[in-house]
C-alpha cells in the first residue's frame, strides 16, 4: 500500500482550509449530521459498553466528538495523515482527551488492535483505487470478528456522473457557497479525486474480507455502508 497522500490531501495542510474544516461537511454533505448519527447508531448495535473504536481519517475530530459524547464508556484510536487537522482534532476533543488517542500517519500506522468497530468517513474518495483495498484490509485486520465497520464517501455511477455532480453543486450552492466557487468545486471533484461507482466501492470492500455488506445512507454523490469483520 502507498504512503503516497493522494493530491488532494495536500489542501489540508492548508491553514486557512483547516481553520474553515468544521464548516465544510455540514455545508457540503447532505445529511452529514444525520449521517454521523446513524453511524454510531450502527456501531452500537455490536459496540460493548467500554468498546474501542478505531476511527480512519480522523483529523478535524468531528466524528469522533459525536461518538464520544455519545457514548462515555468507548475509547477511540485516531489515525489521519494531516498533522494540522490533528492538532484540529486534539484542540476540538480537549474536553474528552482521556478516551481519545491521535495517531499521525495512515492506517498501517494504527494500534492493531483488536477494535471492536472502525468508521471511515470521508475519506476513501481521496484514496487512489489501486490503494483501496490493501487501505480496507489494513482496517480490517484491526478488527475483532464479527465487528461492525462503517464507510461514507463519494460515489456514483459511471454513466450519470454529469448529472450527480451537477446536483452535488447545485446542492453546496443552495447551502450557501456563490455559484462560482460551486462550479470550481466541481471542477476540481471530478478531475482530482478517484471517485468510483457503488458497485466497485462494495467490491473493493468484499475483497478486503468484509461480508454482509448494506448501504444505509445515500446523499446525492455521497453513499455509505455498514460491513461486518
Amino acid at each position: 500500500m502507498s504512503t503516497t497522500p493522494h493530491p488532494a490531501f495536500a489542501a489540508f495542510d492548508n491553514p486557512d482550509v483547516v481553520d474553515k474544516y468544521a464548516e465544510g461537511p455540514r455545508r457540503n454533505v447532505p445529511g452529514y449530521t444525520s449521517l454521523l448519527t446513524m453511524t454510531r447508531i450502527l456501531l452500537a448495535e455490536r459496540v460493548p459498553q467500554e468498546g474501542r473504536v478505531l476511527v480512519v481519517g480522523a483529523g478535524g475530530g468531528l466524528e469522533l466528538e459525536e461518538f464520544a459524547r455519545a457514548h462515555p464508556g468507548w475509547h477511540f484510536d485516531g489515525v489521519d495523515p494531516s498533522a494540522p487537522m490533528l492538532e484540529l482534532a486534539a484542540r476540538r476533543l480537549a474536553p474528552l482527551s482521556s478516551r481519545v488517542t491521535l495517531h499521525e500517519g495512515y492506517v498501517q500506522d494504527a494500534p492493531t488492535g483488536p477494535f471492536d468497530a472502525a468508521t471511515c468517513v470521508l475519506t476513501f474518495h481521496f484514496v487512489p483505487r489501486e490503494d483501496r483495498v490493501p487501505m480496507a484490509a489494513e482496517i480490517r485486520r484491526r478488527l475483532k470478528p464479527g465487528a461492525p465497520f462503517v464507510a461514507a464517501h463519494m460515489s456514483v455511477e459511471d454513466d450519470e456522473r454529469d448529472l450527480w455532480m451537477s446536483r452535488y453543486a447545485a446542492f453546496i450552492t443552495a447551502s450557501g457557497t456563490r455559484p462560482e466557487q460551486a462550479a470550481a468545486a466541481r471542477e476540481k471533484v471530478q478531475r482530482e479525486l478517484p471517485v468510483l461507482s457503488p458497485a466497485q466501492d462494495e467490491a473493493i470492500l468484499r475483497e478486503a474480507g468484509f461480508s454482509d455488506i448494506r448501504l444505509f445512507y445515500v446523499g446525492f454523490t455521497f453513499r455509505g455502508w455498514v460491513a461486518t469483520a
